[in-house]
């Protein structure tokens, strides 16, 4: 497995401290225009790393990460499901705040709008080169369903900042399984050209409901059970992609040697990279070398891929001697599951292992499980190595945070959520974020502060219906936790009334900001 060397990081970020990075790491100031490398990681849950929970020991290069930078333990996601989280991160904005910016389909239309201000934006405005790589699911093209698969996708990531995108359209459980390169398919095979549809299936294609015998490589135990690509059911029906289509257990080599191939190109340039893995999402298939390394199955040695992930661009940024230059942070979109879609015995093989560590719910669910994830920040000779920070993060804030190390002025182009807590990411004196919202998938809204949560009362299943066997945390009635006990175990809404008032008006405020 490929970890970077933590002995010899630490010599090099004595050796290379420069008299700012000297400053900054007294607290005094932050050195201007870094590189930027941000890694997302895909359901990967607040228990899933080693450097927040010893139930398992299979992310060497991510405790590396810990052990250098600052560890956070109170940083939370939009929202505990992938696109409006996705799209919160990139704008600045509560996803909660526009139509059409949940779980998105994979001929969705773009749901970032050109012309709306993104974090890609903000560091070609500061002279960056920027690229995107891996999961985008936010949209590709201008009308839902009309997209020219075959052709130009427009509006696409190079509408929205970034110079060059190596993407999936969607996610790997759903259609087109083809990777879009700068606005086309990668590999375009005109011998097959790809056709998708999330209405009805293409004549003569086979699906997984209809022909589960073609599922040589997972097979689907709750929907994912139409178009059949790579043995593997998806969500939509596709036909054609001949050479172009993916197989999964190659997708982290491809997106990790374009981002490797991209550091290497840009290495003289500053560079703002948004490196967004697919691996512990489901389809969960990891290339064979990665196979029984973990001992709990296919999403635990999805989780050693993705780590190996994390080492190849550290060790690239290493070789290319910029990392001392380089502002690494490493988070999740949302908290974990195991069952999803696929029979891939995730739930029956974890052991000790607890996904979610000691956090109720987890992905959908509108408890801690769903929206607080790891969150790493790393910079050699800036951030204080093996620091632990309970601030409260939010990454509505990475726009305007960005935008202040970057040097540039969001002013009023753009009317966003987030405010600057850069200092605060970088585990430094300054103002830290008072409260926390997340999202649920049914939109419930949560409330966090240091020491209190409030869920707001919404009706809907305690336990996610379609599949998954997770809590969600949605009632009638609202909901107060004292965060000072982990696990969100009792109700005490009824024992603490002014409480209650006082974090629902905090909400409401929030909620009837205009834009």
């Amino acid at each position: 497995m490929n970890v970077f060397p933590v002995e010899k990081l630490g010599l090099l970020s004595a050796v290379l401290f420069s008299s700012a990075a000297v400053q900054a790491a007294s607290g005094d100031s932050i050195p201007p225009k870094p590189n930027v490398l941000f890694i997302y990681a895909d359901d990967l849950g607040y228990g899933d790393v080693e450097c927040y929970a010893r139930t398992s020991e299979c992310t060497p290069n991510i405790a590396a990460l810990c052990e250098n930078g600052v560890r956070f333990t109170n940083a939370y996601s939009v929202a505990s499901t992938s696109t409006p989280s996705r799209y919160s991160l990139l704008t600045g904005e509560y996803a909660w705040r526009r139509s059409g910016t949940d779980v998105a389909a994979g001929n969705a239309a773009t749901i970032i709008e050109p012309g709306q201000l993104t974090v890609a934006d903000i560091f070609k405005e500061a002279g960056y080169v920027t690229a995107a790589f891996g999961k985008w699911h936010l949209g590709l093209g201008a009308v839902t369903g009309g997209q020219d698969w075959n052709g130009e996708l427009s509006p696409s990531p190079a509408d929205l900042g970034f110079d060059h995108h190596y993407i999936m359209a969607a996610t790997g459980d759903r259609v087109p399984c083809v990777f879009i390169e700068d606005g086309k398919v990668a590999g375009h095979d005109a011998s097959a050209p790809v056709e998708v549809s999330y209405v009805r299936n293409f004549d003569g294609e086979p699906t997984g409901k209809d022909n589960p015998e073609l599922l040589y490589n997972l097979k689907s135990s709750h929907g994912h059970d139409m178009s059949i690509v790579n043995g593997i059911g998806r969500i939509g029906y596709m036909r054609g992609g001949g050479k172009a289509l993916w197989k999964d257990e190659n997708i982290a080599d491809s997106i990790t040697a374009r981002a490797v191939e991209f550091i290497r190109s840009h290495s003289d340039e500053r560079f703002f990279i948004y490196f967004a893995a697919n691996d512990v999402h489901v389809p969960r298939f990891p290339h064979e070398r990665f196979r029984g390394r973990s001992g709990m199955g296919l999403r635990g040695d999805a989780i050693v891929q993705f780590d190996w992930s994390v080492g190849s661009l550290v060790e690239a940024l290493r070789e290319c001697g910029i990392l001392e230059n380089t502002l690494i942070i490493l988070t999740s979109d949302n908290g974990p599951v195991t069952d999803d879609g696929y029979a891939d015995d995730a739930d029956k093989l974890l052991g000790t292992h607890r996904p979610a560590g000691g956090l109720r719910g987890g992905k959908y669910s509108a408890f801690d499980g769903g929206a607080r994830v790891p969150f790493v920040v790393m910079w050699p000779g800036v951030t204080e190595r093996g620091a632990v920070c309970g601030n409260l993060v939010s990454q509505v804030d990475f726009l305007p945070s960005m935008a202040a190390l970057a040097g540039v002025e969001v002013g009023d182009r753009s009317l966003i959520d987030g405010s600057n807590y850069l200092s605060s990411w970088m585990g430094k004196e300054g103002p830290v974020r008072p409260y926390v919202i997340t999202q649920a998938a049914n939109h419930t809204l949560s409330l966090r502060t240091a020491a209190w949560k409030y869920i707001e009362p919404r009706g809907g299943a305690p336990i996610v219906p379609w599949g998954p066997n997770i809590e969600t945390g949605y009632s009638l009635v609202p909901q107060l936790y004292d965060m000072n006990i982990e696990g969100e175990k009792e109700n005490v809404a009824g024992h603490y009334p002014e409480k209650v008032r006082e974090l629902e008006r905090l909400l409401q405020v929030e909620k009837d900001k205009r834009r």
